[in-house]
């Protein structure tokens, strides 16, 4: 393994972070707690924590000794100074000799000792960092160690690869009780620089800087070295077989077997890589795949264990769905029967999670992951990848062996791990949002509406140089698509199915304005009104309504209609006639879908500021009604402007509004000769 420190970089760390008021400790903690988080074959999504010990001036004016350690919710990749918070150390070694600690009475107490009351919760493994006398301690979960402990005889192979200046410590569950044991093994061997935890990962100690940091790379090389050494033997695979659907055919269908309800909703990522492919399409896939995740933390993201599928050789979509439907519900026995067993070897009792797979792994087609939200079902992705390599490696030069599975079960179930994942649950979380025209003002309101709810959104536009303004603003998924165009449709659609899993709400935005009296017209501009303003919506309606029919876990269609729809206005039927046509699209589709739990709404708005009613259409419209351009956006009785983000109200009311269909909603501050009832 490279080490990647650099004196030079050091230096540039120490001399920024004192200009910012952090002491050279604490500047070269963040630097190697950087190096370390940067490398995947470390530390992936929160595995993995480091400490420093030094002394921070409180608001009393004195100095205390403190251990700075790794923070709840801080990732070791970009890791900043508020992301180690300070405990006070001489708490923390006043209980060495303390023979049990509860889990909730630990964290009180580390937190009833930092410095800062508002810095994250400190690791579980304070205690274990506090307890080593070193002022430099870091912990990974290194690929390569995991590689050798996780298999039968990895205690004795341990002890022959890395040496005197190492102890060997059989598998504990991380917390206050792990602490105890490490203290107990460094007192029985104080000459020790690293410590190997069973199953778990890796510890490496120093009063330098430099040297922790150097320790790992060199054990964890070590260990790397040992196992090229070992004799291989490649994974014997299944035969290659074609199917007649691609992963995005199937991503909906997956999507709704995941919810055990039509209102529950997860985010499904589909990947495919040669290191996946070997794992997925091993002939004993079934057996090696459950014997549990590399390091215990996994657990809390992916399962104990993930879901596998064997489609029929030629399967069609319909023969997969069946096949996976079978998959499922014997899935959800498996894991319910997990749970009855090892909930009767814990004292404490537990309320079962829910029995969705985490993993879907598809023979000769790949792996979804599965996360309440996009971030989970990639970081899902990312530890069975690590997963993946780890047990792979381990099954072509022994047999993979991991924890109990009742061990696994407490680390599945412990409160303190649960935490790291729950957070408080948005309206929208889990939700997929597509929004047509969504560069242009309202879209990009409702964007911003639906986004401030949790949902994924999903931007689609034709306006390249729009689009590509937005995606330098946001990290969202923006896709370049004509949505008078099918072919663009459904390419777009295709890749929202392979990303997000498939899609929840359409909002039908897209649109452009084009004015004239009716008779003079041509024909050109008319056909060209009605591609955007009806066919558009048709295109991306039927297409989503599609993908919904295939998830069967409800879903919504809305119309950015108008008030021209029942309304119309002097020379502007080149405009209003296909949003006649529209008004009566939005009904149909809540006639025909909604036996399906498809619900089908428009918004009627009227005079919004927009890309589309520029200024000059504004004195244009002001014009053929003879009042000024003042008047004419006031013109309604509430005499107030509407906006663009009233507009995306409407939308998202009408999205939750779980039991409205076939509505539209106006948006106008009040016209009587626009309403519907």
């Amino acid at each position: 393994m490279k080490n990647n420190w650099s004196k030079k970089n050091a230096k540039k760390y120490i001399k920024k972070y004192k200009n910012l008021g952090f002491s050279a400790d604490l500047a070269l903690r963040v630097y190697t707690t950087r190096l370390l988080g940067r490398n995947k074959e470390l530390v992936l999504h929160g595995g993995g924590n480091t400490s420093v010990k030094t002394t921070i001036k409180d608001l009393d004016g004195k100095k205390y000794k403190v251990l700075c350690v790794k923070g709840s919710g801080w990732d070791m990749a970009d890791i900043e100074p508020p992301g180690l918070p300070a405990v006070k150390l001489e708490p923390l070694l006043a209980l060495k000799n303390k023979k049990y600690l509860s889990d909730e009475d630990m964290v009180a107490y580390q937190k009833r000792n930092l410095i800062d009351i508002k810095s994250p919760n400190p690791s579980v493994e304070t205690f274990l960092h506090a307890f080593l006398p070193f002022k430099y301690v870091d912990h990974t979960h290194a690929d390569a160690v995991l590689n050798i402990t996780n298999r039968p005889g990895g205690l004795n192979l341990s002890k022959k690869i890395f040496g005197n200046k190492v102890s060997i410590v059989p598998y504990v569950m991380p917390g206050f009780m792990l602490a105890k044991k490490i203290h107990e093994v460094y007192t029985n061997n104080p000459n020790i620089n690293c410590l190997i935890l069973m199953n778990h990962g890796i510890f490496t100690f120093a009063n330098d800087c430099k040297e922790a940091y150097d320790l790992m790379i060199k054990y964890v090389s070590k260990a790397e070295k040992a196992i090229k050494k070992l004799k291989s033997k490649k994974i014997k695979q299944i035969k290659n077989f074609s199917t007649k659907f691609n992963p995005h055919d199937i991503a909906p269908i997956i999507r709704g077997l995941l919810s055990e309800n039509k209102d529950q909703k997860f985010i499904i990522n589909y990947r495919l890589n040669n290191n996946l492919k070997y794992f997925i399409n091993g002939k004993n896939v079934r057996s090696y795949s459950r014997k549990g995740t590399a390091t215990p933390d996994h657990v809390i993201r992916v399962k104990p264990f993930p879901l596998i599928i064997t489609p029929k050789k030629n399967s069609t979509i319909k023969e997969f769905e069946i096949t996976a439907r079978k998959a499922f519900e014997n899935y959800r026995k498996k894991y319910i029967q997990y749970f009855k067993v090892n909930h009767k070897k814990v004292s404490e009792k537990k309320v079962m999670l829910d029995t969705s797979p985490r993993v879907i792994l598809i023979q000769n087609v790949g792996m979804f992951s599965v996360g309440k939200d996009l971030s989970g079902a990639k970081i899902a992705g990312d530890l069975t990848e690590t997963n993946a390599k780890v047990i792979s490696s381990v099954e072509e030069t022994s047999t993979y062996k991991f924890i109990p599975e009742k061990d696994l079960f407490d680390v599945e179930y412990w409160s303190l791990e649960q935490a790291k994942i729950k957070k408080k649950k948005k309206l929208l979380e889990g939700h997929v949002v597509v929004i047509t025209g969504s560069t242009g003002t309202i879209g990009f309101e409702t964007y911003k509406m639906f986004k401030s709810y949790g949902a994924e959104v999903i931007l689609l536009d034709n306006n390249l140089k729009s689009l590509g303004l937005v995606k330098s603003q946001i990290k969202d998924l923006c896709i370049h698509c004509d949505v008078t165009n099918k072919k663009s449709v459904k390419k777009a659609f295709k890749e929202i199915c392979e990303k997000f899993g498939g899609i929840d709400i359409l909002i039908s935005n897209a649109g452009t304005a084009p004015g004239g009296a009716i008779g003079d017209v041509s024909d050109d501009v008319l056909r060209k009104s009605f591609e955007i303003n009806f066919f558009a919506h048709q295109n991306c309606a039927s297409e989503a309504i599609s993908i919904m029919r295939k998830q069967n876990i409800n879903g919504c269609l809305l119309f950015n209609i108008s008030k021209q729809s029942v309304n119309p206005g002097k020379n502007f039927g080149p405009y209003g006639l296909p949003k006649s046509a529209l008004l009566s699209l939005c009904k149909q589709y809540a006639v025909d879908y909604g036996s399906y739990g498809i619900r089908s709404n428009g918004v009627n708005a009227d005079r919004i500021r927009s890309g589309m009613m520029t200024d000059q259409m504004i004195k244009n419209r002001a014009k053929a009604r003879a009042v000024t351009t003042n008047d004419y956006m006031k013109g309604n009785l509430l005499l107030n402007e509407v906006k663009a983000e009233d507009v995306a109200k409407a939308f998202f009311h009408l999205a939750v509004s779980k039991k409205t269909t076939g509505a539209v909603l106006s948006v106008d501050g009040g016209n009587i000769a626009a309403s519907l009832r």
